[in-house]
């Protein structure tokens, strides 16, 4: 094997393949990056037998052939190379470095005891790159990192009409975004799949650019897995297996009782007054017609309070959330103002969740179809 590369491509492709490969693993042999050279290109491919990486770029090839090496050392070697062409070639088992003065030689692993990579060819639907990137931000944060209950680790796509519909929760919390989906001439209405949110929020940004994402939704005897494909670079993922809870149903039609706020001024408020707190501990949240009072009874050495502008429609009304969650749903919104609306139970002295939307102004509700739940002891059975 022996081919030539431009540095600053290679370097990106590199960088693609690995960040997805796990930090640790018990089988050596899946932390390798495999190189085919063949036809004018380069493919790079990673696989730990959950989620696979394959990137193609121009080369010169000299010899096709096929090497598996290191995939951490090889990309800490491609960041650093300097500005010149990089030659690869296999000089006895081993795989030799060039770039102007610069040389390395490394381990060739052996490529036959390598897996097999899974190959997608039919495209369930096409979406764009930005918005789906944006949506996978908002959305993520709200997965539950607790392993304990693997279900619930993941984020839920569930594909309708012309439209993707994005959900996570950890039981204190619901996140949903909704954006544009073409499912071309076939019909995927009603598919889903549940993807783990690391993997998925790496997919998000390695795509955030790319226009638009083909979308394949595999569901086999043996094996379910999504694909998403942009700019010669493919990443799958195995799919998480249950029933993801039925949270969408959470969601009032319709809230009367609602305050609005600059959204800024509302996080800049919640970090300075949980600054008292202990950790897990809630902060309260007193709105009315007078504006929004944050308290928090912190140690007995430290209390704290703030009020700031807010517009209430309806009823005043007193709650306690978790800061950190409240933060995560605020910086989801990305609009000037945020929409606080205050849910209802059967139990006129418990508020119910409060759900969280995007403002365009004091007046304007935002357009981008983003929604989060949150309370505290907001238990899903």
């Amino acid at each position: 094997m022996k081919f030539q590369v431009n540095r600053d491509v290679f370097s990106e492709a590199v960088s693609f393949a690995v960040k997805l490969l796990p930090q640790r693993t018990t089988q050596p042999i899946l932390s390798g990056v495999l190189l085919d050279a063949s036809d004018g290109a380069l493919v790079l491919s990673s696989f730990d037998y959950e989620v696979s990486s394959r990137t193609e770029i121009a080369a010169e090839v000299d010899e096709p052939g096929t090497a598996l090496v290191s995939g951490r050392l090889l990309a800490d070697i491609a960041s650093r190379l300097p500005n010149a062409p990089v030659i690869f070639s296999t000089v006895d088992g081993k795989i030799a470095v060039s770039c102007g003065s610069t040389k390395f030689t490394l381990l060739s692993m052996p490529v036959e005891e390598y897996p097999t990579l899974p190959e997608v060819d039919e495209r369930t639907g096409v979406l764009p790159a930005d918005d789906f990137a944006v949506a996978v931000s908002q959305v993520a944060v709200a997965a539950s990192r607790d392993d304990v209950t693997p279900v619930i680790t993941g984020v839920q796509l569930e594909v309708g009409d012309n439209s993707l519909s994005l959900v996570a929760t950890d039981r204190y919390r619901v996140a949903v975004r909704e954006i544009d989906w073409d499912s071309g001439t076939g019909s995927a209405e009603g598919t889903t799949a549940l993807i783990p949110a690391r993997t998925l929020s790496e997919i998000g940004k390695t795509f955030a650019h790319s226009g638009t994402i083909a979308v394949s939704i595999v569901h086999t005897d043996d094996r379910e897995l999504i694909a998403f494909s942009a700019d010669k670079k493919t990443v799958t993922s195995l799919l998480i297996k249950g029933n993801f809870p039925p949270v969408k149903r959470l969601f009032p039609e319709v809230v009367d009782n609602y305050a609005v706020i600059n959204t800024a001024e509302l996080i800049e408020a919640t970090r300075r007054v949980s600054l008292v707190l202990e950790r897990e501990a809630a902060l309260r949240f007193s709105f009315s017609i007078d504006g929004l009072t944050l308290e928090a009874a912190g140690s007995e050495q430290a209390q704290a309070s703030e009020t700031i502008d807010a517009h209430l429609h309806g009823d005043d009304i007193v709650v306690s959330l978790k800061p950190s969650f409240l933060l995560d749903g605020l910086g989801a919104v990305r609009s000037e103002f945020v929409r606080i609306s205050f849910t209802k139970t059967e139990n006129p002295n418990k508020p119910g969740p409060v759900l969280i939307t995007s403002q365009s102004s004091k007046e304007q509700p935002g357009a981008d179809n983003y929604k989060y739940l949150l309370q505290p002891n907001l238990l899903l059975r």
